[in-house]
């Protein structure tokens, strides 16, 4: 609220003097102003940009309008020394609803190129049915795209990784010849994600660095670090690579709510795998995923064929359509000149 009063009370009765709180203050200006006090609201003032401002405002990038893009991360992992043309790549990380997206890529002018790439739907091949999302499967992923992308670049041999998990903390490195080749390096690219202590994103990166590739990390965000103590506890690390979380989940469900767990875990019971019979999956997938990484495309159960088949006319050379324009007239002659034989 705004008090307006008249400007004549203190060129008639003097300076007035303020003391006490808002009220007394109030009270003492009603006793010298005779007039009425007008009492106003302040309105709502809307904030006008000028024209100026709209034609010198800069449009964000797309992908960062869209909220897809974090570009204070994406410069840093994509600028690259300038001594070298080596490109910068990029263990590009992403989560959806049904699956885990693995991507070794690299950034040029026209755009990022994929080197290697592997998705959790793959996983069944190698025998992992279930929980294509959890942390497990994410180990599991990368294991397999950095595999399939040192097989690539043909140092699939010379740089074979961490061949049996064991939860330690451990980087890949040079071998001691050297003559030998340096080891492939990738940043991790988490995009948007939270890098919270044991997020699924870092099962993905410890996945493709047992897998032989060279990732500059720590262990502080990986499932048993002790931020107190500083140290990492290699046997939960161990039981996340091996779905131990899972099994030791589905043994307390089926103590708590037997009903629940035949509802959540039904798939899982219908192939006959129990939470003793998890680890054995893992171990076995891990080993066919090292014998042969290579993509193959899914069989299509039917050929599908289009039921109308319809394209679009090419266009004519200007030789061409001169040459039917020709046609055209010599046939209209030829049938005008039968008609006047008639």
């Amino acid at each position: 609220m705004a008090v307006v009063v008249s400007a004549t009370a203190e060129r008639v009765h003097g300076p007035v003097q303020y003391s006490g709180n808002r009220t007394e203050i109030f009270n003492t200006w009603q006793h010298y102003v005779k007039t009425p006090l007008l009492l106003l609201k302040m309105p709502f003032v809307k904030k006008v940009k000028t024209d100026a401002y709209f034609s010198r405002f800069q449009v964000k990038y797309r992908r960062r309008r869209e909220g897809k893009t974090d570009y204070y991360a994406r410069k840093r992992l994509v600028t690259q020394a300038k001594n070298n043309n080596a490109p910068k790549y990029r263990l590009v990380v992403r989560f959806t609803n049904k699956q885990v997206i693995v991507q070794v890529a690299y950034a040029r002018l026209q755009g990022d190129f994929v080197l290697a790439a592997a998705t959790s739907k793959e996983l069944p091949r190698y025998g992992i049915n279930h929980g294509l999302t959890n942390w497990t499967a994410a180990y599991a992923t990368g294991l397999l795209c950095a595999r399939r992308a040192l097989t690539k670049v043909g140092l699939a041999d010379k740089y074979e990784g961490v061949a049996e998990p064991t939860g330690e903390y451990s980087v890949t490195e040079a071998l001691d010849d050297d003559d030998a080749p340096r080891p492939f390096k990738c940043y991790l690219d988490v995009g948007l994600k939270r890098t919270s202590t044991g997020s699924r994103v870092f099962g993905a990166m410890k996945g493709a660095s047992d897998g032989g590739i060279f990732i500059p990390h720590s262990e502080k965000r990986f499932p048993g670090y002790d931020p107190e103590s500083k140290e990492l506890d290699a046997e939960v690390l161990k039981k996340y690579i091996f779905g131990g979380h899972v099994a030791e989940y589905m043994e307390s469900l089926e103590e708590e709510d037997d009903e629940r767990f035949k509802k959540q875990f039904s798939t899982y019971l219908a192939d006959g795998i129990g939470s003793e019979d998890i680890e054995e999956v893992y171990t076995n997938a891990y080993a066919a995923i090292r014998e042969d990484p290579t993509f193959k495309p899914t069989e299509k159960s039917q050929d599908w064929k289009a039921e109308t088949l319809k394209y679009k006319v090419p266009r004519l050379t200007h030789a061409q359509r001169k040459a039917r324009i020709a046609e055209k007239i010599e046939k209209f002659q030829a049938g005008g000149d039968d008609e006047d034989d008639e």
